[in-house]
């Protein structure tokens, strides 16, 4: 299995991004899969998750409101839409596989990780 993150840049504060996440493999719609984000001098945190058919998700605190997941199966892809972007929002942003069906937020119910995608959010 192989994730490709993509769509990492800069923007200003305020603005909007939004990633993408393409898998290989042929059981995409089998698992659940997860964004999670590592800034500078930090541990990686949980970000946002999706179930395997895209009818639940979860949110971190601290994007609620501004960000939101989707999952497209058909293109073996998930995305993160991400709005009303604030420096502290500035990390590398991973997408990663869950090891079942329904979204999780540890990341050690994660097995397959993408390469990671930078976000820089300017003030």
């Amino acid at each position: 299995v192989q994730l490709q993150a993509s769509g990492g840049g800069l923007v200003q504060a305020g603005g909007s991004l939004g990633l993408s996440c393409a898998a290989s493999g042929r059981t995409f719609s089998d698992y659940g899969m997860g964004w999670f984000r590592q800034a500078p001098g930090k541990e990686r945190e949980f970000v946002s998750a999706i179930n395997w058919s895209g009818g639940t998700t979860t949110y971190a605190d601290s994007v609620k409101g501004r960000f939101t997941i989707s999952r497209d199966n058909a293109k073996n892809t998930v995305y993160l839409q991400m709005n009303s972007l604030k420096p502290e929002d500035t990390a590398v942003y991973y997408c990663a596989r869950g090891k079942g069906r329904y979204l999780a937020i540890i990341r050690y119910d994660y097995d397959y990780w993408g390469q990671g995608t930078l976000v820089t959010v300017s003030s």
